[in-house]
C-alpha cells in the first residue's frame, strides 16, 4: 500500500508541473474543430490517444508495484 500511495504522490506532482508549464491539454495538433454559423463541434481525438496512453502507463506501473 506504501509503494502505491508514493506512486501515485509522485505521478500527481509530475502531472502539476506539467500544467503549470503549459502543456496544451484539449488543444493538441490533430484535434478536430469545425465552426460554423450555428454552433462549433469539437472532438478531441489527439488529446483522447494522450490521456489514453498516460492512463495505460499509470495501471502498469500500479499493476508493477502491486506484485
Amino acid at each position: 500500500m506504501g509503494r502505491l500511495l508514493i506512486a501515485i504522490g509522485i505521478l500527481l506532482v509530475v502531472i502539476g508541473a506539467l500544467v503549470q508549464a503549459g502543456l496544451p491539454i484539449g488543444r493538441l495538433p490533430g484535434d478536430i474543430v469545425v465552426r460554423r454559423e450555428r454552433g462549433t463541434f469539437y472532438f478531441p481525438v489527439v488529446t483522447c490517444l494522450v490521456l489514453s496512453l498516460l492512463f495505460t502507463l499509470l495501471m502498469t506501473v500500479v499493476n508493477w508495484l502491486r506484485r
